[in-house]
């Protein structure tokens, strides 16, 4: 059956000389992994270029169910993006989230919702010329909300503090591991309000910023099983003085 659908690039392995395996979101059957053969001629229509983190293509290829490994028929970018891959800020942001995507997204079948918010959430970075510094912890917040794992945040002004375990506040009767501080919990309430067009009233330095970062991977750790440690993070805490 031949398949033609928009897709998201999470993770990219160099196989042999010539072929990469590719892990795309997309948008009409969720994951998929694809055999790509790069070739050699610069005329050629499926470029190395193309396949850069959460870059945005239009695939199509005869569906196999069984098969490990698709196979391409045609590819094409549908969404060009202008700055994020020429800003070192935007290109540090979108490697992370391939990755986080890449893990977060493991057993996404057809979700067309959460495919649309990232493609869109994407195209607002790409547009943004200031006031995102935010946008990543934005993003993993928000996408809470589309993998069925969102934060219940309704019940903050009644005191207590967040047990991320629960996702909800709580009045612990003893204090644990699973319990933010006062401080993080009202940081969790006001995160779940934010929006991209809204963040930068939200002031952090940089410090908070990963602190924030710290507290919702590790909620995901949680309700996502076998969620490992993220090589990009490093990198990702050095940026916004």
């Amino acid at each position: 059956m031949v398949i033609k659908t928009k897709a998201v690039v999470l993770h990219v392995v160099k196989f042999g000389d010539n072929q990469l395996v590719v892990d795309f979101l997309t948008e009409a059957l969720g994951r998929l992994s694809f055999m790509i053969r790069l070739p050699k001629s610069a005329k050629a229509k499926v470029k190395r270029q193309y396949f850069q983190p959460l870059s945005v293509l239009s695939l199509e290829f005869d569906y196999r169910p069984k098969a490990s490994l698709q196979r391409l028929k045609d590819v094409f970018i549908a969404v060009p993006f202008t700055d994020i891959p020429v800003s070192p800020y935007k290109m540090s942001m979108a490697m992370f989230l391939s990755e986080f995507l890449y893990y977060t997204t493991r057993h996404e079948q057809e979700n067309v919702s959460l495919f649309s918010f990232v493609v869109s959430s994407l195209q607002w970075l790409d547009l943004a010329r200031e006031g995102f510094a935010n946008f990543h912890i934005v993003f993993m917040i928000r996408l809470t909300l589309f993998l069925g794992i969102a934060p219940n945040v309704e019940d903050a002004s009644q005191g207590g503090c967040f047990d991320l375990s629960e996702g909800m506040f709580v009045a612990p009767a003893s204090v644990h591991s699973m319990f933010l501080s006062k401080d993080d919990s009202l940081r969790m309430r006001d995160l779940m309000r934010l929006r991209f067009q809204t963040m930068h009233l939200y002031t952090m330095s940089r410090q908070e910023r990963n602190r924030c970062v710290e507290v919702i991977i590790s909620y995901y750790r949680l309700h996502m099983p076998d969620f490992p440690e993220l090589k990009t993070l490093p990198i990702l805490k050095e940026l916004f003085v």
